[in-house]
C-alpha cells in the first residue's frame, strides 16, 4: 500500500503566538523564536494551532503571522498554518486556500465544532488544491467527539494530528490509516516514534526542541526528562509555555 508523502517528519513546534501589552500580536517576537526553533532543529513550524491560541485569531492575524515566520526560518522549513477553529462565519476553506497562496507547506485543520465531519474536511481539501491538509483530533478542543476511525478512513486528507495522548486510539490510527499521523502529547513521543509515526507536533517544543528530537529518535531518558516539560504544557496550558518561556528569555507571557 502507498503511504502519503508527509509534509515533514521527525518534531515540529506548535508555536505560542507572542502579544504586547496592548493584546496586539508581536509579530517579530514570534518570528524571532521560531527562528531560534529551526536553529535548534526543530523540523517544521506549526502557527496557529491550539497553542497559538488559533480561536483568538483573525484571518487577517493568520496570515500576516505565516508572512512573517515564513521570512524568519530557513526554506527548508516548512511552516504549516492552523487554518480551522476560526469565529462563526468564517470560512476555513477559503483562509486554506489563501495560506496556500502565502506560501504554507501544509494546513493543520481542526474538526468542527459542528456539521458533517466528512463533508467539511471534502470542502476543505477540495479549496486547498495541492496543498496538503493535515486533519486534526483533539476533542478537548473541538468540544466534539471529533473524528471518529471510520470517518478518518474515509477523509481526503494528508495525514493526522492526533493530541488526545491515548495509546489505544493511536494504534487503531496506524492500523486502518496508512497516511502520515502525528502525534500532539509530549508523554509518548517516543512511544509514537517506536511505532512508526511520521513525526510530532508539540507544545513542549517551544522549550524543549532537542530534548522532544531525541524522545521521538528513540530516546527513552529524554522521554522521562520531558515529564517536568510536560507537566507545564498539560497542567498550565499555553500560560505555563510563555511564563516559562519568560523565565528563560524575558518575553511576553501575555495571552489573549
Amino acid at each position: 500500500m502507498t503511504v502519503a508523502q508527509p509534509v515533514f517528519t521527525g518534531v515540529a513546534v506548535a508555536l505560542v503566538t507572542f502579544f504586547d501589552e496592548h493584546g496586539h500580536i508581536d509579530y517579530a517576537a514570534t518570528a524571532n523564536h521560531a527562528s531560534h526553533l529551526a536553529d535548534k532543529g526543530v523540523r517544521a513550524v506549526v502557527l496557529a494551532g491550539t497553542t497559538g491560541e488559533a480561536p483568538h485569531l483573525s484571518m487577517k492575524e493568520r496570515l500576516t503571522l505565516l508572512d512573517h515566520v515564513r521570512r524568519a526560518v530557513p526554506e527548508q522549513v516548512p511552516v504549516i498554518l492552523g487554518t480551522g477553529n476560526l469565529a462563526a462565519g468564517v470560512s476555513t476553506p477559503d483562509l486554506t486556500r489563501r495560506a496556500r497562496e502565502h506560501g504554507a507547506a501544509g494546513a493543520l485543520v481542526l474538526s468542527p465544532h459542528h456539521g458533517d465531519v466528512r463533508e467539511f474536511y471534502g470542502e476543505v481539501v477540495a479549496a486547498a488544491g495541492d496543498l496538503p491538509v493535515i486533519a486534526y483530533h483533539y476533542p478537548a478542543m473541538s468540544q466534539t467527539p471529533g473524528i471518529s476511525i471510520d470517518d478518518l478512513k474515509a477523509l481526503k486528507v494528508a495525514g493526522l494530528k492526533d493530541s488526545t495522548g491515548d495509546a489505544e486510539r493511536l494504534l487503531e490510527e496506524l492500523a486502518t490509516f496508512h497516511k502520515p499521523i502525528y502525534v500532539g502529547s509530549s508523554a509518548m513521543v517516543a512511544y509514537a516514534g517506536m511505532l512508526g509515526c511520521a513525526g510530532a507536533i508539540l507544545a513542549a517544543a517551544n522549550l524543549e526542541p532537542e530534548l522532544c528530537a531525541q524522545a521521538f529518535a528513540g530516546g527513552v531518558q529524554a522521554q522521562k526528562d520531558l515529564l517536568s516539560i510536560h507537566r507545564i504544557v498539560s497542567q498550565k496550558g499555553v500560560k505555563g509555555i510563555k511564563e516559562e518561556l519568560a523565565r528563560r528569555h524575558g518575553t511576553s507571557t501575555a495571552c489573549r
